[in-house]
């Protein structure tokens, strides 16, 4: 099989089922944004952090696989005539948001409560994690605006949604553990 098909040199690409779009389609925009937050998780996982968050990342890289695998896929294609599933993948369902819950609640144990807002830095690692986290937040708006215009799995925007939190509290942790130089947000004050 070759990479390169050509089906897509004159800005048009297929959705799994066939069905060909423009390459600027939401549709589009939402998987691709989803690839783009995996990329930076895998960027994140090669760094010197504990194996139990690498081990978390995985897990979550899988979760945006499955999720782009249904992004890509229209409304009318995700079901056989049968009823069954097209795609022949365990779908986003509550277990995985509870997952993401379940270890942004174990992180928040050791900190200390937040007060002020900080600024994204002090850490390389801690940085990616905050590009990532903005990331999925675009990565959920493009997926509610696709939702605007086509019903998309509530599971997925949840998962976005709470995906973000974890990488925020990822951040915080981190940040704590890495011993990071934190910049607190001071809006009344000039630096």
């Amino acid at each position: 099989m070759k990479i390169y098909t050509k089906t897509g040199d004159k800005g048009n690409t297929s959705l799994f089922g066939g069905n060909r779009v423009a390459k600027h389609h939401i549709r589009i925009d939402a998987y691709g944004t989803t690839d783009e937050l995996n990329s930076w998780l895998g960027l994140i996982r090669d760094q010197n952090i504990d194996q139990h968050y690498k081990d978390n990342l995985i897990k979550i890289q899988n979760h945006l696989f499955t999720l782009g695998s249904i992004l890509a896929t229209p409304k009318d294609k995700l079901f056989l005539k049968n009823g069954k599933k097209r795609l022949n993948i365990q779908w986003i369902e509550q277990e995985h948001i509870e997952f993401l819950e379940q270890e942004i609640d174990l992180m928040d144990q050791s900190l200390e409560p937040m007060t002020h807002f900080v600024l994204p830095g002090g850490h390389t690692t801690v940085s990616y994690c905050h590009v990532a986290r903005t990331v999925c937040r675009r990565a959920e708006r493009n997926v509610s605006h696709l939702n605007e215009n086509e019903t998309v799995d509530p599971f997925v925007l949840q998962y976005l949604n709470r995906l973000s939190d974890y990488l925020f509290v990822l951040a915080r942790k981190l940040s704590f553990e890495l011993q990071a130089n934190q910049i607190l947000w001071a809006p009344d004050k000039e630096r």
